[in-house]
C-alpha cells in the first residue's frame, strides 16, 4: 500500500472464488467488500490465479519477469512446491526483489506454523506488557505487529531496490511477525537483556518516566508527559502545585519513578478537579507534551488531522478501491 502511495503499480494475486480472506472480515461492509479489506488494499489491482495449475504458475512467472518486486506470505516452502519459490523466480527474473512475509521466518523449529497478528503479539511478549498493571493481558486496538512488519518490509524493499540499482542483482528478503515485534520491544527488551528486569504492564503509564500517562479529568482523560525535570516543574505550575515541584522526593525523574504512587495520587486528584477542555487550555503553549484521548469522531474532526495527507488518503480510500473492482482479471 505504501509503495502504491509512491506510485508503484501493485497487482494483488488472490485465489479464485472467495479471494483474500479479509474480504469477508465484517461487518461492517461497503457494498460487497468488508471495510477491513478496503482499509488495507488501497492502490492495489487484483487478479485471481489458481497457482496449483501449471497455467497459473506460468502466468505468475510472466508477471514476475515484468515486475520489480515479488511479495509473498505463504508458509516457508509452500511456493517452492509450486515452482514459485525464490530460486525458481530468480531463474526467470534475476533482477527481482523477492520478499517473504511469514509468522516466524524461514528457519527454526516452528516456521511451519501459520502467523496472525494476535498470536505474534502474544508470543513476542507484547501482550504481556499491554494492559492495566493489575489486569489481564491486552491486545492493542489495531494490528500493530502486522503493521510494523509491513513497515519493516517496506523499508527492506526500498533498500533492496537501491541495492539492485547499484548491482543489477535481485535478492531474497525475509520479514516475519515474531522478529518484528521482538525488535519493537525496544527498551523493554533492553531492560531484560541488560539488567534481567522482567517486564510488567503499566496501563497508560511508562516504566521509566513519571509523570507520563493518562489522568482522569472531571469529564474525560488527558495524557501528559514530563520527559525532563523542567517539564515536571511546568506541570506542577499549571496544576498550581508549587510545593510538589519543590519536594525532595520528586526533584529528578529517577526519584519520581521511585515515588511513583505518591506522586501520581497527588496529580490524579488535581486533574480530577477540572474538565478536559480546561486542562487543555491551561497546557496550551506550555512546552509540555499533552493531549486528550479522542474517540474516532474527535480524531477526524480535529483541525490538525484535517490537514494530514494520511487522513486525506483514508477519506478517499473507497474511491481508489472502486478501480480495483474494475480491473480484476480471472484465470
Amino acid at each position: 500500500m505504501n509503495l502504491g502511495d509512491l506510485g508503484a503499480e501493485v497487482i494483488k494475486v488472490e485465489r479464485p472464488g472467495a479471494g483474500d480472506d479479509t474480504r469477508a472480515w465484517g461487518p461492517p461492509f461497503a457494498g460487497t467488500e468488508s471495510v477491513y479489506f478496503l482499509s488495507v488494499n488501497r492502490n492495489k489491482k487484483s487478479i485471481a490465479i489458481n497457482m496449483k495449475d501449471s497455467k497459473g504458475v506460468k502466468l505468475i512467472k510472466e508477471l514476475a519477469a515484468a515486475s520489480d518486486v515479488f511479495v509473498e506470505n505463504f508458509v516457508p516452502g509452500k511456493l517452492a512446491e509450486m515452482s514459485l519459490g525464490y530460486e525458481d523466480i530468480k531463474k526467470i527474473a534475476p533482477h527481482i526483489v523477492y520478499c517473504s512475509i511469514t509468522g516466524y521466518g524461514q528457519t527454526g523449529p516452528v516456521v511451519q506454523r501459520g502467523g496472525y497478528d494476535s498470536i505474534a503479539a502474544a508470543v513476542s511478549g507484547l501482550m504481556h506488557i499491554t494492559g492495566h498493571e493489575d489486569g489481564e493481558p491486552v491486545r492493542p486496538g489495531v494490528a500493530m505487529t502486522d503493521l510494523a512488519t509491513g513497515l519493516y518490509t517496506y523499508g527492506a524493499i526500498m533498500a533492496g531496490l537501491l541495492r539492485r540499482y547499484k548491482t543489477g542483482k535481485g535478492l531474497h528478503i525475509d520479514c516475519n511477525l515474531l522478529s518484528t515485534q521482538v525488535a519493537c520491544l525496544t527498551h523493554v527488551a533492553a531492560n531484560y537483556l541488560n539488567c534481567k528486569i522482567e517486564a510488567k504492564r503499566w496501563g497508560t503509564a511508562h516504566g521509566s518516566i513519571v509523570p507520563y500517562q493518562a489522568f482522569k479529568t472531571k469529564d474525560g482523560y488527558i495524557v501528559v508527559g514530563a520527559g525532563n525535570d523542567h517539564q515536571f516543574v511546568t506541570v506542577c505550575k499549571i496544576l498550581n502545585l508549587p510545593e510538589v515541584s519543590k519536594d525532595s522526593r520528586y526533584k529528578t525523574n529517577t526519584l519520581r519513578v521511585q515515588n511513583r504512587k505518591e506522586l501520581t495520587d497527588i496529580l490524579s486528584t488535581r486533574f480530577s478537579e477540572k474538565a478536559t477542555i480546561e486542562w487543555l487550555q491551561l497546557f496550551e503553549g506550555s512546552g509540555v507534551p499533552y493531549g486528550p484521548i479522542n474517540n474516532m469522531k474527535q480524531v477526524f474532526s480535529d483541525p490538525q488531522d484535517q490537514v494530514s495527507d494520511t487522513v486525506n488518503l483514508l477519506c478517499h480510500m473507497q474511491n481508489h478501491l472502486h478501480l480495483l473492482d474494475n480491473t480484476q482479471w480471472r484465470y
